[in-house]
């Protein structure tokens, strides 16, 4: 029986891990042999990287608190939190502002702000780690300040992202 911490931490590091295991594959393949199988070790080193960079991405992304009541569900551009007591949904086309905010207690919140309203997401909810790959598509999106924000442990906000040429429509 494995400890729920260590089953937790196995799942957080799963992705760069096969993506790694899968990249090691494709280097010995590439290594030891010739044909066929050297050209399925290029395929395999190239798909194991990309793979084990994305679960790095990924893994540092995830929190691993998943204490925070809701869900959150990304279907068609569209960003829903599913809260006990307040929840929205926003297009992704319509985001104008998204900002990551750690109070001084240390609980943390997304705000995804649009012309439609303001959905406030909590960092530990569940399906919180789509945001990453559900605000990529944005332009000038940068992933590695997302995780920059999440990783941070001092009470602080920070502005992930705002439309180019767009004056964030936001409410303190």
């Amino acid at each position: 029986m494995i400890r729920p911490e260590a089953a937790a931490l196995i799942a957080r590091w799963r992705e760069a891990a096969i993506g790694g295991t899968a990249a090691a594959l494709g280097l010995w393949l590439l290594a030891t042999t010739g044909g066929l199988p050297f050209l399925f070790g290029i395929a395999l080193t190239g798909l194991g990287t990309v793979l084990a960079f994305s679960g790095l991405r990924h893994a540092r992304f995830r929190t691993g608190d998943d204490e925070a009541p809701g869900l959150v569900e990304v279907d068609e551009a569209r960003i829903t939190y599913l809260g006990p007591v307040m929840g929205g949904s926003v297009a992704l086309d319509d985001l104008t502002e998204v900002t990551f905010r750690r109070t001084a207690t240390g609980e943390a919140f997304w705000r995804l702000v649009a012309p439609e309203g303001t959905v406030y997401i909590p960092e530990g909810a569940r399906g919180a780690e789509q945001l990453l790959d559900a605000l990529a598509p944005l332009p000038g999106f940068d992933g590695g300040a997302m995780v920059r924000a999440v990783q941070s442990r001092t009470a602080t906000t920070v502005k992930v992202w705002s439309r180019p040429g767009h004056a964030a429509l936001s409410r303190g």
